[in-house]
């Protein structure tokens, strides 16, 4: 079962312009990434052998991705998409 870690969102909710990141760690540690909404958006994923690798590639989306970009915690953590 993976462990959520930490999730990020751009503030934005429009179909286009949305962007998600997941933190999670199984063995692993997994960064997955959504452009667009739930139904439509594009999901791109990597695993890391170490969290410093994975926070590392966290960055690059929230870095790129402008927007308002904040940490979800508690109930506004949802899980990555499968």
């Amino acid at each position: 079962m993976k462990e959520l870690v930490a999730r990020w969102w751009n503030g934005t909710w429009g179909r286009l312009t949305r962007r998600d990141v997941w933190l999670a760690r199984e063995v692993r540690w997994h960064v997955v990434a959504r452009t667009g909404d739930p139904e439509t958006g594009n999901v791109l994923r990597w695993e890391f052998d170490n969290e410093a690798e994975a926070r590392q590639m966290v960055k690059r989306p929230v870095q790129a991705g402008g927007g308002q970009w904040r940490e979800q915690t508690g109930d506004a953590a949802t899980e990555p998409p499968r």
